[in-house]
């Protein structure tokens, strides 16, 4: 399992429920992700962009044992998660938190192990444009179409498997 976040800049219809990642330097919404090994979604919940990474650890960790009947024992994270709370959060729900961390002596882009999975399947979504920019009134609904791109993809995936055969 590998978890990882995506802030999406605010529309004038987003406007009251997104909030200002100073990190960042954008207002919008946070989209939180869990995905497995080949980057199919297990879990996704949409918070405004000033909520903390690792306070959402203990609810996609839940979301994920329930989507999954507790078989998960592993998450890969980047070094936004880092720290003892994130790690009790999913300890609670039988998941050991592994954090990713880049080379020491980093030069330039350097592909992290297993990370590139939920960068990959975050770049899928934003091939759909309507998921570029928030334009949802309801966090419910960018969530769905969320659910939406990634069926989409899956599909489309595997009806080029089928053919190909």
């Amino acid at each position: 399992m590998i978890l990882d976040s995506r802030n999406q800049r605010f529309s004038p219809e987003s406007g009251e429920r997104s909030g200002y990642d100073g990190a960042k330097r954008k207002r919008g919404s946070k989209v939180h992700l869990a995905v497995d090994t080949p980057g199919h979604v297990v879990a996704l919940h949409v918070t405004p962009a000033n909520v903390d990474d690792r306070s959402q650890v203990g609810a996609l960790t839940c979301a994920v044992q329930a989507e999954t009947d507790g078989s998960v024992e592993t998450a890969f994270v980047d070094q936004g998660y880092t720290g003892e709370k994130p790690a009790k959060a999913a300890d609670a729900n039988a998941i050991v938190l592994e954090v990713v961390k880049a080379p020491e002596a980093k030069r330039g882009f350097v592909l992290l192990p297993r990370r590139w999975v939920v960068e990959r399947s975050l770049a899928w979504a934003t091939r759909c444009r309507r998921l570029v920019k928030d334009y949802e009134r309801y966090a419910t609904t960018l969530a769905g179409n969320y659910m939406i791109a990634f069926v989409c993809g899956m599909l489309s995936r595997l009806g080029r498997i089928v053919n190909s055969s």
